[in-house]
């Protein structure tokens, strides 16, 4: 069984998450499956169009946090990490994506939704940037890349969970559906994009992406040093404690003057 199946429909590519019973959340097989399949909807010039979707309760889990304690390391992120480098997710694609999220969207599936162009979700999804749950570092960019208000990109931040609801009220999501209606929503929006002018398309996709909040090299810098400033080993405790389903037990800093010893921002 293909854990990452692709369908076909005149120009436009289906690629279809196919672990369910793993909420589709990123393996080696899943990250490996994704880049074939966004390597051939890049190199086929007869597919203009890519859906990216999941098959079950779940869009996709993110990473896959059973694999990363099996191997003793910390799961790639998705499009990394791989022999066969992920088009989709490196920023090489020059070709729209529609998200249809069909379920659960975390972590690195949160990062697969907001790499998409175009997004229609159901009703039932949910949503959440899981990096201050697994790292030392909350998932700062993530609201800035969605042009969200402070608060709001806080809250995504700190790694509160949102309802497909919230996130199409602030703009986050393009269209809101029942399940049944995914998919016929998603081809509807791929066949408008089929009827603009081939030049028109390429161009206004890449127009927008060239438009789309950056953050800028101080506060990438900055965001290096926070990853790092803390006990690395909360992140594997964090993980083990989600496998095991207790509460973890966080150290937080070796040493506990280093709470107070914040690298700052380079103006």
């Amino acid at each position: 069984m293909s854990f990452v199946e692709t369908d076909i429909h005149g120009q436009i590519m289906i690629v279809k998450l196919n672990r369910p019973e793993r909420l589709n959340a990123l393996s080696k097989v899943i990250r490996e499956g994704m880049a074939d399949a966004f390597n051939q909807f890049k190199n086929d010039k007869d597919l203009e169009v890519a859906i990216l979707t999941g098959e079950g309760r779940g869009f996709c889990a993110g990473e896959d946090m059973k694999e990363s304690l099996e191997i003793g390391e910390l799961a790639s992120a998705p499009g990394k990490g791989n022999d066969n480098a992920d088009p989709f997710m490196n920023g090489e694609l020059d070709k729209p994506v529609i998200g249809a999220i069909n379920g659960y969207a975390m972590g690195g599936g949160f990062m697969l939704v907001e790499k998409t162009d175009l997004r229609v979700a159901v009703k039932e999804a949910i949503f959440e940037m899981s990096e201050a749950k697994r790292w030392l570092l909350g998932g700062y960019n993530h609201g800035h890349y969605a042009n969200l208000p402070h608060p709001i990109a806080t809250e995504m931040a700190l790694g509160f969970r949102f309802t497909a609801e919230r996130l199409y009220q602030v703009g986050f999501i393009n269209r809101l559906v029942e399940k049944e209606e995914l998919m016929s929503n998603a081809l509807d929006m791929a066949e408008h994009l089929l009827s603009l002018p081939p030049s028109s398309r390429v161009n206004t996709i890449y127009m927008m992406r060239e438009m789309a909040p950056k953050v800028s090299g101080n506060y990438l810098d900055l965001a290096d040093k926070l990853h790092a400033h803390g006990d690395q080993e909360d992140r594997m405790e964090s993980r083990r404690a989600f496998a095991e389903k207790r509460k973890p037990n966080f150290k937080g800093w070796i040493n506990p003057e280093d709470r107070y010893n914040t690298p700052k921002l380079k103006q």
